[in-house]
């Protein structure tokens, strides 16, 4: 489809402007300058005159266009003429088109820009071509726009390039080279923006800038400061085998950010609002702070970034999809979504740093069936490898999250040493409940590993079935009061004797008289018969019981049955209350 001819201005240039076609509705007329030596911009001119005009041009010379309108016949014919017969590419000295008009395809493939260049508020109606071309001075495109697609492929800007506030629809400047600053503050991109394999040699700042699409820097080169952002982009944001040798400022609002293979070389800062975040295998050899911003990011006039593109995102929370592969000794998160985060391989994952409300994934709520029998599962911290090799388990019960595309198969083996890996980053941050649920993990991924002897796994099931390994106070307690009762039941089944038994003395009298010793003794108790489970029996069970719980003896006879019952309940009962002291403990800990 035809794009529509540009809007009649209605004021003049500040430039003597043509003004061929001029009406009583369009005062202005054309806006083009006059071309050098005649009273009509290049293109009104006569035929004879813009021959005349051109055949004067030679390779290197000065261009003022500003404000004309190029057919593409006519682009190309000018730039014919500055042909420079020792390379064959045209060779242009300092040249003006700010506010030009491009009405067809603008090919400047392989030009050379010998002084500064403008084109300033220039519109490209069909494509516009620089590949390979070379700035040697300033390139100016601020307010240009760009409305076919827009090629910068190898071009080298040798001093500064300044795109504020262009419009682009679709732009590559794939391996293109900035030796000065880059500058593309409230640039807004369409449909796909690609700077791969780009070397910004001077400072680059995209500050404001909006991407519709994706943008993509893969093994982009940012040799010295770096800004990117605050920027919006709808798509994806590609910094994937990315190098930053230089201070990088990176404030995003973007649906995914891909850093896989990234180089940091210098102090980096990541600040996030939708993104999810890929850093596998990402370097970087200073510390590097990732946070999640909960208010949207701020222009320096005041004003909040317009985040419209995202309208229709879920949320703005900033969430981490993978750290493998990375050495996290300088990471710090802060108020991160990790809920879907891949952890395995990543070395050094203990000193990672996490601050503010840094969010891990939960266990599946509610109740849910095996088979005939209910499970409930005990909130807690979890990683989101263990819920995809639950998942994966044949017995699986319900809301355990399956594994995405990409994310490989882990088991318990390699779990263990990641939980144990976080837990100790837990303690080092004073957060006692957070190391507890990784502790909780790390001991299920260990009875669930394949490495470990079969007393080893009876022992640890065992030490989880009676108190989820000290760390859950109520299933100790249930087993205490179990323990509690079952001692109860059996001293008054079988543990208390009959009755009270009683003392007897036994001597013998001299028969001449003197002194009469006695042996006193004490009866055999005897088993229980007829009633057993009175009160009067009740009160002494409990008592020797409780007695038990805190390894007292209660002094109470005991038949020979109730003597092993008890010396099992003191043995028992007060582990169940260490357990869940232990767990208590261990829950308020901070």
């Amino acid at each position: 489809m035809p794009h529509p001819s540009p809007e009649p201005f209605p004021t003049p240039p500040d430039w003597t402007h043509c003004g061929h076609g001029a009406t009583s509705e369009d005062t202005v007329g054309c806006r083009g300058i006059h071309a050098a030596g005649h009273t009509a911009c290049l293109a009104h001119l006569a035929d004879a005159d813009r021959d005349a005009y051109l055949g004067g041009l030679t390779p290197g010379a000065d261009l003022d266009h500003r404000g004309t309108s190029f057919t593409e016949p006519l682009i190309d014919a000018l730039l014919d003429a500055l042909l420079d017969p020792a390379t064959g590419h045209p060779r242009l000295g300092e040249a003006r088109f700010d506010s030009a008009t491009f009405q067809g395809d603008a090919r400047f493939v392989r030009v050379t820009f010998q002084g500064h260049v403008w084109f300033d508020s220039a519109t490209f109606l069909g494509l516009a071509r620089f590949e390979s071309a070379s700035f040697q001075g300033y390139a100016h495109f601020g307010a240009a726009s760009f409305r076919g697609y827009a090629g910068f492929r190898s071009a080298t800007f040798h001093d500064l390039a300044w795109f504020d506030s262009a419009t682009f629809r679709d732009a590559s400047f794939v391996r293109a080279t900035f030796q000065g600053a880059g500058q593309f503050g409230r640039v807004i991109f369409g449909s796909h923006a690609s700077f791969g394999y780009v070397t910004f040699q001077g400072a680059a700042h995209f500050r404001s800038a909006v991407f519709e699409g994706d943008a993509r820097f893969d093994e982009a080169t940012f040799e010295r400061l770096v800004t990117l952002g605050p920027l919006v982009c709808a798509g994806r944001f590609v910094l994937s085998e990315a190098t930053f040798s230089g201070p990088a400022n990176l404030s995003f609002a973007a649906r995914r950010l891909e850093c896989l293979r990234t180089r940091w070389t210098s102090t980096p800062e990541l600040r996030l609002r939708y993104a999810t975040v890929d850093f596998t295998h990402a370097v970087f050899e200073y510390p590097l702070t990732i946070a999640a911003e909960a208010s949207p990011f701020m222009l320096p006039d005041g004003q909040p970034v317009d985040e419209q593109v995202l309208a229709d995102a879920p949320d703005a929370a900033a969430r981490m999809a993978s750290l493998r592969g990375v050495d996290a000794a300088h990471l710090v998160l802060a108020d991160m979504d990790l809920a879907g985060c891949l952890f395995t391989g990543t070395v050094h994952l203990d000193q990672l740093r996490l601050e503010g409300a840094c969010i891990f994934d939960t266990v599946p709520p509610a109740v849910h069936w095996r088979g005939w029998h209910p499970i409930r599962f005990t909130q807690r911290r979890t990683l989101a490898e263990e819920h995809h090799w639950r998942a994966s388990e044949p017995s699986a019960a319900r809301g355990w999250n399956v594994a995405v595309f990409g994310a490989g198969r882990v088991g318990p083996l390699q779990l263990a040493p990641v939980y144990r890996a976080l837990r100790k980053a837990f303690e080092d941050g004073k957060h006692e409940p957070g190391a507890a649920d990784f502790y909780y993990g790390e001991m299920e991924m260990r009875r669930h590993a394949d490495d470990i002897p079969r007393s080893e796994r009876s022992l640890l099931t065992a030490y989880w079935a009676l108190s989820g390994y000290g760390l859950r106070a109520s299933r100790a307690l249930g087993w205490l009061a179990a323990a509690v009762l079952v001692t109860i039941v059996l001293l008054m089944g079988v543990g208390l004797p009959k009755g009270v038994p009683k003392q007897e003395a036994t001597g013998t009298v001299p028969a001449g008289g003197g002194t009469v010793t006695f042996e006193i003794d004490k009866g055999e108790p005897h088993n229980p018969t007829g009633s057993r489970f009175t009160s009067e029996r009740f009160e002494k069970a409990l008592n020797v019981t409780l007695n038990s719980v805190v390894f007292r003896s209660a002094g109470q006879d005991l038949t020979t049955a109730g003597t092993y019952i008890e010396m099992t309940s003191r043995l028992a009962e007060p582990v169940l209350l260490g357990l869940a002291v232990l767990a208590v403990r261990n829950r308020v800990k901070r």
